[in-house]
């Protein structure tokens, strides 16, 4: 596998792993961004914090993966393919453990 190649296909994975964990992650985030009923649950918060974390995680995972296979494998479509696996291991991760704080109503 050329160099040039190589660069373009980690930009690649980069991008469309960042893409897809915030995609993932913006409808988990809504409430704390809109606030829900009556806007008692409003935490921007996520947009500071969070939202940078879930995209440098979802860029870097596929990177590791794919540079870890690749090594390992010496097959460039076999670490795609393992790319690819792990990204959608980590957005399933991603959406079953994070959950945005929720305020009890009954606390103002």
């Amino acid at each position: 596998m050329r160099e040039d190649t190589r660069g373009c296909a980690c930009c690649l994975l980069a991008a469309g792993g960042a893409a897809t964990a915030l995609l993932a992650w913006a409808p988990l985030a809504r409430v704390s961004i809109d606030g829900g009923v009556g806007q008692w649950h409003r935490d921007l918060s996520v947009l500071y914090v969070d939202l940078p974390l879930v995209a440098l995680g979802g860029a870097l995972l596929p990177l590791l993966v794919w540079a870890a296979a690749l090594r390992w494998l010496h097959r460039p479509w076999l670490a795609a393919v393992a790319a690819v696996a792990g990204l959608a291991l980590g957005v399933w991760v991603l959406t079953g453990w994070w959950v945005p704080y929720e305020r009890p109503e009954f606390v103002h």
